[in-house]
């Protein structure tokens, strides 16, 4: 009885752990932090332009590498009552000449280029700061398409903005086309972390590069990531090469393989004949 009751006990245990596994495995973990923030609830039900910052959030590169409104405001985004506390960290909205440190919490070497360039010292002149190309919710991937006739017009002539993304076009593919081949390869179970970080960092630099609003420094540098990127490209090409030499063995066995099937079978019937013969002659 007591080996029967304390089986059953497992059984229930079991039981149980499969239960709370199985509702982890259906919670997303974005909504779940998504349902923690007090600042999305809130915000989020609202019409006009007090809802209108979640739903350009929602679209934004932020939201999809988790950064919510805490990141960026500060307060408590578990408490209704502290969310808007600056006992709890609150900052609210920064005026124009505070925006660029605001950013630059997160974006550091990018705050240091952009203070330098022409585009820093205009600021509080007439000058744009980060929201100014970036938006301040809708946030955009950083990218070429970024520096755009459109955009850049609204404050000078495009020409100089035009020389910067034609001297940029190319490395930036380049940097896509590889992030490509890195996942390509993770998803078929290769160790790809390594090259990927040291990708993701090469990408940050190039990308702060565009801040300097320089031209010849970045003609002048653009070169030096390119070498970079091709030891990259040259380990990525041995990763694949490697993987198609696994390939052609695997072929080859399989042929080989397949071959040694066949001649069994005629060997067999050759010999199911010769018995069919001598017992029916």
């Amino acid at each position: 009885m007591t080996g029967t009751g304390a089986a059953q006990r497992t059984y229930r245990y079991l039981q149980l752990i499969f239960f709370l596994v199985t509702l982890i495995a259906r919670v997303d973990p974005a909504a779940a932090q998504t349902a923690e923030t007090v600042c999305i609830q809130c915000h989020g039900s609202q019409p006009g332009r007090l809802g209108a910052p979640v739903r350009e959030w929602q679209t934004s590169i932020h939201a999809a590498n988790g950064i919510s409104c805490h990141n960026c405001h500060g307060g408590d985004p578990t408490d209704v009552a502290m969310a808007m506390s600056p006992e709890r960290g609150f900052l609210g909205v920064p005026n124009e000449r505070a925006i660029p440190g605001f950013c630059g919490r997160c974006h550091v070497g990018v705050q240091e280029d952009y203070l330098a360039s022409a585009h820093g010292r205009a600021l509080g002149k007439g000058g744009p700061q980060c929201v100014t190309c970036h938006g301040n919710h809708a946030v955009l991937n950083a990218s070429p398409d970024l520096i755009n006739p459109k955009d850049c017009s609204r404050c000078h002539d495009y020409g100089r903005a035009g020389e910067i993304k034609s001297a940029v076009l190319e490395t930036d593919r380049r940097i896509t086309e590889l992030e490509r081949q890195l996942l390509s390869l993770r998803h078929i179970g290769i160790a790809t972390r390594e090259m990927e970080g040291e990708l993701f960092a090469l990408r940050n630099r190039f990308h702060r590069l565009f801040h300097s609003v320089d031209v010849e420094k970045v003609r002048s540098q653009t070169a030096g990531f390119q070498t970079e990127l091709g030891k990259i490209s040259g380990r990525i090409a041995e990763v694949e090469a490697k993987l198609n030499r696994r390939k052609l063995w695997g072929g080859a066995m399989v042929v080989l393989l397949v071959g040694c099937g066949i001649l069994s079978l005629l060997i067999y019937r050759s010999y199911r004949e010769e018995i069919d013969r001598s017992q029916h002659p």
